[in-house]
């Protein structure tokens, strides 16, 4: 059996941080057997490594390896791609076509970001993993493959079972052994040794002599969040060596390379801020509307206040009305309003006294809310109007967007003849 570092050599793997080493550990370990392994890790911690060892020194090395990224391939096609089909299975389907997994027979498939996975997809996956068998699209005939999969994913799957994304059985055949891979900032000592092996291959590359950072250079470094992993430090080491003259980098050369991410604060924070303009002026737009309807009501209150009781009994017991609705005087009582609403006074059996409005007092409370009805209306025909024109006349995003079903929009558009 290989060591740990030999592998690490013929690999190209630069670091000592010992959570890099158990995961190298655990691939050489399940190498020899048929089990299936699922990698986790961020994007960019170098997952693709993994299968590579597994695949390099198990007993199908001399069969074929393929990758597939599974995020990278239309839903519509993806079946196809991975089970192959049949000749005039669908549009386009000119021709019979084998599928990875019966051109991987007898060898390895790397699936990466299978959490990328269609449901359907997801059900034909577990079939090959139980038995071996698979179905091309538009056939009915078993076929029967002998590969060995590895899988990786960079998304938390519990979430994805939770949210109904990822089916439960397919995860637990998939992690029969789990390997992670820890994040750059978790491995502050191996981060300095891949910068320098970073500028000594783009020096080799462009012709040019090597990188050296100095002491608080190599602080900023190791302090850095690097968000991208790996990949967003090769791409930094590289635009300094192609871009800076002085071979000497400072912290202050180094600082302009790096992007200011929000105080370096972890991307859930960021995305959790992060809303669109359109749903910003929705939520501004329904509180304005809220509060008005608020002060029209209070309104009507004192209105059918002033109609029953006279103005000098609403102005002692509804001061604090008064002063919501026409704003805080030094003297309320300056306050003046029309010393009786002209009415009938009628008198039922009780000798109970009411009010009976004359033509010049209809209905008032009905009029406002009529008033406010209509301005709802308005506002909500301009919100339908505004959500489709960003979407583009997508009617099933314009509903998202609202928070409406698709139906009821439809509705809606009918009703206002949009």
């Amino acid at each position: 059996m290989e060591t740990v570092q030999a592998i690490k050599q013929r690999f190209e793997i630069i670091g000592n941080d010992p959570k890099l080493n158990r995961a190298i550990e655990k691939a050489i370990q399940v190498a020899p057997t048929d089990i299936t392994v699922l990698v986790a890790g961020e994007s960019g911690v170098g997952k693709e490594n993994i299968p590579r060892i597994i695949h390099s020194l198990s007993h199908r090395k001399h069969g074929k390896y393929i990758a597939v990224n599974c995020g990278a391939i239309p839903e519509g096609t993806i079946d196809s791609e991975l089970f192959g089909h049949e000749k005039g299975a669908f549009t386009g389907a000119t021709n019979t076509r084998e599928g990875y997994f019966e051109v991987a027979d007898g060898g390895t498939i790397f699936l990466d970001e299978v959490g990328e996975l269609p449901l359907t997809t997801q059900v034909r996956l577990l079939r090959v993993l139980e038995n071996g068998e698979f179905i091309k699209v538009g056939s009915s005939q078993v076929q029967k493959t002998d590969v060995r999969i590895v899988a990786a994913t960079n998304v938390n799957l519990f979430d994805a079972i939770e949210k109904g994304k990822f089916r439960e059985d397919l995860y637990y055949r998939l992690s029969t052994v789990d390997i992670t891979l820890p994040p750059l900032r978790d491995r502050k000592d191996d981060i300095h040794l891949l910068f320098r092996k970073f500028v000594a291959d783009f020096a080799h590359k462009y012709k040019m002599p090597p990188l050296k950072l100095d002491e608080n250079a190599i602080q900023l470094l190791q302090k850095f969040r690097w968000s991208g992993n790996i990949r967003q430090l090769r791409n930094v080491a590289e635009q300094i060596s192609v871009l800076e003259t002085n071979r000497d980098i400072s912290a202050v050369t180094l600082q302009s390379y790096l992007p200011v991410l929000g105080n370096n604060l972890p991307s859930v924070i960021k995305d959790k801020k992060s809303e669109s303009d359109f749903s910003t002026e929705r939520e501004i737009l329904y509180k304005v509307l809220f509060d008005m309807k608020s002060d029209l009501n209070d309104l009507k209150k004192l209105t059918l206040e002033l109609i029953q009781n006279g103005v000098s009994k609403v102005q002692e017991t509804n001061q604090n009305l008064i002063k919501k609705i026409y704003g805080s005087k030094e003297n309320d009582s300056e306050i003046d309003f029309e010393e009786e609403p002209r009415s009938a006074l009628i008198t039922t059996q009780n000798n109970q006294e009411l009010y009976q409005e004359n033509d010049d007092n209809y209905l008032f409370a009905e009029t406002i809310e009529e008033e406010e009805t209509l301005r709802l209306e308005q506002k909500e025909i301009e919100m339908i109007k505004k959500s489709l024109e960003k979407n583009k006349g997508k009617r099933k995003a314009a509903a998202d967007e609202l928070g409406i079903s698709e139906r009821t929009l439809y509705r809606k558009i009918k009703q206002f003849d949009l």
